[in-house]
């Protein structure tokens, strides 16, 4: 086909961020056959909800499609009843099929956020599967050796130290092989705790006379602590369903060594512009700055334009002068039988101050300005009033005196 780049050009594209690819040649060779790749990409429906760590592989997926070729996402509702040992240091409980189409929805739908669903067949691998008979699986299990198995890192380890094994953990990679097989797969993607797995379909399609897939591995992201693989568990998390104030403010909050990294795995701007960039915060731009920039590209492409350009006016953020958050506290005081409430006790009770002590330190440091003027601690309420307080740089509120 005319419209595909030359194979060097879409293969210099497509290694960005990579940890391996096995193999360069042997995708070069796929590449130059002219037609769309099928490209898949399985997720077992262990958890409902989808966090930047998972899109590092939809990226690469979509990164495909914008080159012309054919997005399978394979939703493993059959393998997900066997339970994935992939870094596991003891058996996972399989999951009900309950459970598993309830996470299968919501795994759906949120892929598209990122994959182009005209470009995009999502199959279950099921659907093969649940027409296996016995003997179909003892045949698959025959195609490899108990010693072979035991080469993986997470068994090899649990086998050490005497830790039990299930055997049906053995048939946890072989079943993801044989999917690769049902799927004709010519390239298959993973993280690199999936390394085995993927491997597993590159040796069984040609077991059966199959042409081997490519199989790429991405790298597992590191979470908000800049130290352990993001992970919900472990509260390092961005969640792409998550609000644009939150998104917007856990970007923000992330160790700058971390920049590089989220650029290339997470943004879609060419390296060429991230480099730029780079090279920018290497000479004296404020990290701050690239942070916002991130966090406006994947804002948008989770939440929309509007939400994007709005993000950083949820409460608890630095804003510009006269700008209010977009989601202020309303807080309603009583007067009571005084005439009026001093602005000390205004902050006190609207909870936009600790204390007495905190309140007079925002006041006599021009801090606390009510609908955008700066005042002192003789300012006072009066029954009836709704104003804006903002008491330091990022406690907000409308507060009403009744």
């Amino acid at each position: 086909m005319s419209n595909f780049l030359p194979p060097a050009e879409q293969l210099e594209l497509l290694k960005r961020g990579v940890v391996e690819m096995y193999s360069e040649e042997d995708l070069l060779k796929k590449l130059a056959l002219g037609r769309p790749l099928r490209i898949k990409l399985g997720m077992d429906p262990t958890a409902p909800d989808l966090h930047f760590g998972h899109t590092v592989v939809l990226n690469k997926m979509r990164m495909f499609q914008e080159l012309g070729h054919e997005v399978l996402f394979l939703i493993g509702d059959y393998t997900a009843r066997i339970g994935d040992p992939s870094g596991k240091n003891a058996t996972r409980p399989p999951l009900s099929e309950e459970q598993v189409k309830a996470n299968a929805e919501t795994y759906a739908k949120q892929v598209f956020k990122i994959l182009d669903p005209a470009k995009t067949k999502i199959v279950f691998n099921s659907e093969w599967f649940s027409k296996m008979s016995a003997g179909d699986m003892i045949a698959l299990a025959s195609q490899l050796t108990v010693s072979r198995m035991l080469e993986r890192d997470d068994f090899a380890k649990r086998y050490a130290s005497q830790t039990p094994i299930a055997i049906h953990e053995f048939l946890y990679p072989l079943v993801q092989g044989y999917d690769s097989i049902a799927m004709e797969a010519d390239v298959e993607i993973g993280g690199t705790d999936q390394t085995f797995n993927v491997l597993m379909g590159r040796t069984l399609q040609s077991r059966y006379g199959k042409e081997s897939q490519v199989c790429i591995t991405m790298p597992l992201l590191e979470g908000l602590d800049g130290v352990n693989k993001m992970s919900k568990s472990l509260g390092n998390y961005i969640g792409i369903d998550e609000p644009a104030g939150v998104m917007y403010q856990k970007i923000l909050s992330m160790p700058d060594t971390l920049i590089a990294r989220y650029f290339e795995l997470l943004s879609f701007k060419p390296m060429s512009e991230v480099n730029a960039l780079l090279d920018e915060m290497a000479n004296g731009r404020n990290p701050q700055e690239l942070k916002k920039i991130l966090a406006h590209e994947l804002i948008e492409r989770f939440h929309g334009e509007e939400a994007a350009a709005n993000a950083h006016r949820s409460a608890g953020n630095v804003l510009a002068d006269g700008e209010l958050p977009i989601d202020l506290p309303e807080v309603t005081l009583t007067l009571g039988d005084a005439d009026k409430l001093f602005i000390t006790q205004v902050l006190n009770q609207a909870n936009l101050a600790k204390n007495s002590a905190q309140a007079k330190d925002m006041l006599s440091r021009g801090a606390v300005k009510v609908d955008n003027a700066v005042v002192d601690a003789s300012f006072a309420l009066e029954k009836g009033q709704t104003v804006v307080i903002q008491a330091g740089k990022k406690a907000y509120a409308r507060v009403s005196v009744v």
